[in-house]
């Protein structure tokens, strides 16, 4: 991990790592976890954390990813890690934010990866400073009543895993940019190991809902698709009655996965929630790419047609304090660079390792777009206020 970044010469920092997280806690024992996530964007910004859901990696975010950090925001995009039941995961989560020593997020969840975030917020208060939701729910027990085989779930073969979290998925004609992102999902679905796809189905089915959040209504998004989505209706109307001081971001169209269908509405609301929230960019930090052929540094450690409404009275307050910096630990690996324009050979490192041939490509003219033409951009467009 690299040092903090500093204001007087700045670098885009960009981190893939492992994180080996152990736990000490005072219920049941949890053993270490193995946390796989993508760190981008200047570290003396407050982070957006985006979480997937059931079918998603640390990789389905890599338009957010590209496009906010560019604008000077970090994004920490994860995977969630092999936890079997809610409890474990507010201890696992809790631990990796604090060995990366990050003390309050800002957090984008859809689907499971929202009901994770609410259940993380409601236990863990003071460490969640805002929320974006998108296509998900309140409770669980919609799902568990659907998976009366939930028990066997650790010795089902990993096919019929696969099989199963796919059939929520809709199966049919879509517009192009829709179709492309749920076959990027499925490509996704495919690299989950068998304990991975079943940890995740039982965080879908263990009954559980999610409580009181002292998160203020003005301090959340929900960002929902009005075509279709595999979580039903009524549990999102749920969501919207539990929160009706809420900031609501209509889409369409989109399906399950707009951040990968509709990303520069997604995009666009990101932001428009951050400013809300107090989270000022740092674009002035974003002048170029690690010289390494890691594009930053990798980490391996062990540690114990779409509207927006504005609501009246709803200005939002600081989403967090200047503490969220991260520190250099005594153990890990740190890579610094000079300014240098970059080549293509360290472009094509900084896209995600396990992205289609074809999608790297394109993905290295953005990065080489993004790189002459960002800083004019930045600095000559006002932001949106909301």
């Amino acid at each position: 991990m690299g040092p903090p970044v500093s204001q007087s010469r700045a670098k885009l920092i960009i981190m893939v790592g492992h994180v080996h997280v152990g736990h000490e806690t005072s219920g049941p024992t949890i053993g270490p976890k193995l946390w796989r996530y993508y760190d981008f964007g200047p570290k003396t910004v407050p982070p957006l954390v985006c979480i997937p859901g059931i079918a998603g990696t640390a990789d389905v975010y890599y338009k957010q990813i590209m496009s906010l950090s560019m604008k000077g925001y970090r994004v920490i995009s994860i995977d969630v890690p092999q936890v079997w039941n809610h409890h474990e995961w507010i201890h696992s989560f809790e631990k990796f934010l604090d060995s990366m020593n990050i003390h309050h997020v800002h957090i984008y969840g859809t689907s499971l990866g929202g009901f994770l975030a609410q259940i993380f917020a409601q236990h863990r208060p003071r460490r969640v400073k805002s929320l974006v939701l998108s296509n998900t729910f309140l409770e669980t027990h919609k799902f568990a009543a659907a998976t009366p085989w939930s028990p066997v779930v650790n010795w089902t073969p990993s096919f019929l895993l696969k099989r199963y979290l796919l059939t929520g998925i809709r199966d049919g004609p879509h517009e192009p940019f829709i179709a492309d992102s749920v076959d990027f999902v499925v490509s996704q679905v495919e690299t989950l190991s068998r304990d991975d796809l079943s940890s995740r189905l039982m965080l879908n089915v263990n009954v559980a809902s999610v409580g009181s959040l002292m998160v203020p209504d003005s301090l959340i998004t929900i960002m929902d698709t009005n075509d279709y989505s595999a979580v039903p209706q009524q549990l999102k109307d749920q969501v919207n009655e539990r929160y009706p001081g809420a900031r609501r971001a209509v889409l369409k169209t989109g399906g399950d996965f707009p951040f990968l269908s509709r990303p520069d509405e997604v995009n666009l609301y990101l932001q428009l929630h951050l400013r809300r929230v107090g989270v000022e960019p740092r674009p002035d930090l974003v002048q170029g790419f690690a010289r390494n052929g890691s594009a930053g540094s990798s980490k391996d450690q062990k540690d114990g047609g779409n509207n927006f409404d504005n609501h009246p009275g709803d200005n939002g307050g600081p989403g967090s304090g200047g503490h969220d910096h991260e520190t250099q630990n005594s153990g890990s690996e740190s890579h610094d660079s000079d300014e240098s324009i970059p080549t293509s050979t360290m472009l094509a490192n900084t896209v995600l390792g396990t992205v289609s041939s074809t999608l790297q490509a394109s993905l290295c003219v953005l990065l080489i777009h993004h790189y002459y033409e960002s800083a004019l951009y930045i600095s000559s467009r006002q932001p949106f206020d909301v």
